[in-house]
């Protein structure tokens, strides 16, 4: 089975949700950038010190300084056994960049150890999800007030919190995040899919029902 697992597709394709339950499932971490960017500023890191120079002027971090926040993280010990990523790479100089890292660290092979996997999800379906969605400021649970609302509207089924809507959950904003993404990172579709590590995931159906899928793709 494959260690090292890459999920691709648009803001609201469900990404999220699957990450959660397969890092569970297979005890592995699930590594999302924009966290682990944040954590690294939290923790006034040297990384998180330049980073943060970057972000306090509105621009974005570089990918050299990206890189070796993944490389550091990669390193650790709970990543020994594989690991997720959401949010990286972004763009095929990224995904040469992971090839790279992968490498470096010595612990796995992009193209032996590697998997990515393809959110496939119509606009119109990305969208309704979009403004639907609710997610807890506190432990981070994503519903959707649709296909997986809270058990009491409003408040996280875990914590009791109450769950917020994200600023950039509105339709302008969703289709603008598609348009983006197909320009953007799209063309790793097709990157992937020519070194044969890509699988594809039909999103609009049920979570469960992608979440059973996402198993047997795993399992091959």
């Amino acid at each position: 089975m494959k260690k090292v697992f890459i999920f691709l597709g648009p803001p609201g394709s469900g990404k999220g949700t699957q990450t959660a339950r397969l890092s569970d499932k297979l005890s592995i971490p699930h590594i999302d950038t924009g966290s682990l960017l944040r954590k690294n500023i939290e923790d006034e890191s040297e990384l998180g010190k330049i980073a943060k120079g970057f972000i306090d002027k509105g621009q974005l971090v570089p990918l050299n300084v990206v890189s070796s926040v993944i490389k550091n993280r990669l390193l650790k010990d709970d990543c020994n056994n594989g690991f997720i990523l959401d949010g990286f790479p972004r763009s095929i100089e990224q995904a040469r960049e992971l090839e790279k890292i992968l490498d470096e660290t010595g612990k796995f092979s992009l193209v032996k150890d590697a998997m990515a996997i393809y959110f496939d999800i119509d606009t119109e379906i990305l969208v309704e999800r979009l403004v639907n969605r609710r997610s807890c400021p506190k432990c981070g649970t994503i519903y959707n007030l649709i296909s997986n609302p809270p058990k009491i509207m409003d408040y996280c089924d875990i914590c009791d919190t109450k769950l917020q809507i994200r600023k950039d959950d509105n339709e302008e904003t969703a289709r603008l995040r598609f348009e983006t993404y197909q320009k953007e990172t799209a063309p790793l579709y097709d990157y992937f899919k020519d070194l044969g590590i890509l699988h594809e995931l039909d999103a609009h159906k049920p979570i469960n029902e992608i979440w059973e899928n996402l198993k047997n793709i795993i399992i091959k």
